[in-house]
């Protein structure tokens, strides 16, 4: 087992558990020292990442919570916990409960518990690095209006207690190469350039370190899953562009593809470099979603204007070309061989197997590919129960032997330098029930209709992210989720702006990249989700009369067949299932051992002969 999978297994009860009460306790006594009453710890870094570094991780150490999202409220005499749908269960088993509360975002946001909890004339405080002005302005009038009072802090005072806290990052940064990003820095800038002068601002604030590796094509290794290097850039609409990295570790190739295009400075002297950006009234384009506070702030403070908006970039980004939508092909046939090599393993284990040791094989059966750089997130194994937990995370505790007559879910990806992937399949352990195979083809059948969608330029994810839902809405099911997010090229598995959800309000272009993931959720059973990664392509329709598009399947690898009821599907449904399949068979096969190919070749029979 590789030490990236090992660490994916944390028991529960660790230090942080053990010691959550004298850590809050801790904390409380400084923040009476500061005169403060309260203070706010989001689960956050200064770039509002998903993924962030050790010295970042100020909820986990304080509490013992280790999700992705959460925020905690010390107060004097209370304290809680917010956390979303996927931690419920998660919260109450990790940190002491007896010290602080966990609270479903559901039912209480993390303003209104303010509201309802401070008291008249106290100071909460936060750290203007780790919210956004949004979030800031939500805690004020939450404040404002119990009479008490926000505060920011020039030093979070977690920091102050944290005595064994980590050192900053310094993972090694890299070139990303010319033949996989597919335009040249130069040019990348060019087009900022542009977006600046329409929009009338002097200079963009880059504070998303996707978009910093995307515009300045290098990689880096300063937290999980992620290929990313922290810092900020500062892109002036005329003159040198200045990038502040966090880690020193710059590979000579990139210092000198960077050398004609920007300067280079430690991540130390950015709030000087942001002033004089700032001066002489400048007006500077901030990210509204990933842009601190503090950064409007400073701009304010130096005399200029912050303008808060999407950064640019986001929407470049995300439009892939032609040499990012080839290396991600290739990542994804190299992916399918492992994933399809432990799918075939998993059908000839007995009963002895667990869900750790099935996360375990899968990234073994994918570093023996020899070009896995990481996996792109934390694999969700669930069998039975488990499955039906959407963002379950395996851990020690929760460990458990996937057993006949069950499903078995497993979400999973990788991150290669050609490319990011991310795929889901629901396998049946034994024989299955007709519940299960009922849910399973209705999941299968909205999976086909977004993959089968032709669609006018111009639509939104979230006009379309109802074809998913339709075979389960005619049973009287739906699943709680989007049925798509981004992705990136070999960086974030989410990425924005474009998504398949009610809420995707971003219109869909030719090159972006989705995932097509409906799924189906019975509690305390089982959970099916099937997804594929798809790029939008255009589309020609004989006798149309708009410019379509639709949608490339870049995922391969089989769905159960034993799962599928056929008598559910329509001739094209079942026609589409059969040339997946065999379009999956012909791709994987020559590079397949005898054994595995002989197991895909049943697993891929087309379906017509089973009518």
């Amino acid at each position: 087992m590789s030490a990236m999978t090992r660490a994916r297994f944390q028991t529960f009860d660790d230090p942080s558990h053990r010691q959550g009460a004298a850590r809050i306790r801790a904390l409380r006594d400084a923040l009476a020292q500061a005169g403060l009453d309260g203070f706010v710890v989001p689960r956050a870094d200064e770039h509002q990442s998903e993924y962030v570094p050790p010295q970042a991780e100020r909820l986990a150490w304080l509490t013992g919570f280790t999700g992705s999202a959460g925020t905690a409220v010390i107060l004097a005499e209370k304290a809680a916990l917010v956390v979303d749908g996927r931690y419920t269960l998660q919260a109450p088993a990790q940190v002491d409960t007896a010290v602080i509360t966990p609270v479903p975002l559901a039912e209480t946001s993390v303003a209104a518990w303010i509201g309802a909890h401070i008291k008249p004339g106290q100071v909460l405080a936060y750290d203007p690095w780790l919210h956004t002005p949004d979030s800031v302005a939500r805690l004020e009038r939450a404040v404002a209006k119990a009479g008490a009072r926000l505060q920011a802090v020039d030093r979070n005072p977690v920091d102050a207690v944290w005595t064994d806290r980590p050192e900053p990052p310094a993972g090694a940064v890299v070139a990303h190469p010319p033949d996989l990003a597919g335009e040249s820095t130069g040019d990348k800038l060019g087009r900022i350039r542009a977006a600046l002068a329409e929009a009338d601002d002097a200079a963009l604030v880059i504070s998303d370190p996707h978009n910093l590796a995307w515009a300045f094509n290098l990689r880096g290794g300063d937290v999980a899953h992620t290929p990313l290097a922290l810092g900020y850039a500062l892109v002036p609409r005329t003159g040198r562009t200045a990038l502040y990295l966090t880690s020193p570790n710059l590979s000579p190739e990139l210092r000198e593809a960077l050398a004609p295009l920007a300067d280079l400075h430690p991540r130390a002297a950015f709030a000087d470099g942001l002033a004089a950006q700032a001066a002489n009234a400048a007006r500077l384009r901030l990210d509204a979603a990933t842009a601190a506070f503090a950064l409007k702030q400073h701009v304010e403070a130096a005399g200029g204007v912050a303008d808060l908006g999407p950064d640019p970039i986001t929407a470049m980004k995300a439009v892939k070309n032609p040499a990012e939508i080839a290396g991600t092909r290739a990542a994804h046939f190299r992916d399918g061989v492992a994933v399809t090599r432990f799918l075939a393993w998993l059908d000839a284990q007995g009963e002895t197997l667990t869900e750790i040791a099935a996360v375990e094989a899968l990234e073994d059966f994918r570093a023996e590919g020899g070009l896995l750089r990481d996996v792109s997130f934390p694999t969700i194994s669930g069998s039975g129960a488990n499955g039906a937990i959407v963002h379950y995370r395996v851990s020690r505790e929760t460990d458990r032997q996937i057993r006949p007559g069950e499903l078995f879910l497993v979400d999973s990806g990788a991150q290669y330098a050609d490319g990011t992937t991310d795929i889901t399949r629901t396998v049946a352990i034994g024989t299955p029930s007709e519940a299960m195979r009922d849910h399973f083809t209705r999941v299968l059948r909205g999976h086909i209709g977004i993959a089968r969608a032709v669609f006018p330029k111009g639509t939104t994810g979230a006009q379309i992210d109802a074809f998913a839902r339709l075979p389960l809405w005619e049973a009287g099911l739906d699943f709680d989720h989007g049925t798509g997010h981004g992705v990136g090229s070999f960086l974030s598995v989410h990425e924005g702006p474009q998504r398949i959800a009610k809420t995707g309000t971003v219109a869909l272009e030719p090159g972006m990249i989705l995932s097509n993931e409906p799924g189906y959720y019975k509690p305390g059973a089982y959970g099916i989700r099937l997804e594929n990664l798809v790029v939008v392509e255009p589309r020609e329709v004989p006798g149309g009369e708009r410019p379509m598009l639709g949608f490339e399947t870049l995922t391969l690898a089989p769905f159960d067949r034993r799962l599928i009821r056929p008598d559910l599907l329509s001739p094209e449904e079942m026609a589409w299932i059969d040339a997946y399949h065999a379009r999956v068979r012909e791709a994987l096969g020559p590079d397949l051992d005898p054994a595995t190919r002989a197991w895909l070749e049943a697993a891929t029979r087309p379906m017509v002969a089973t009518v």
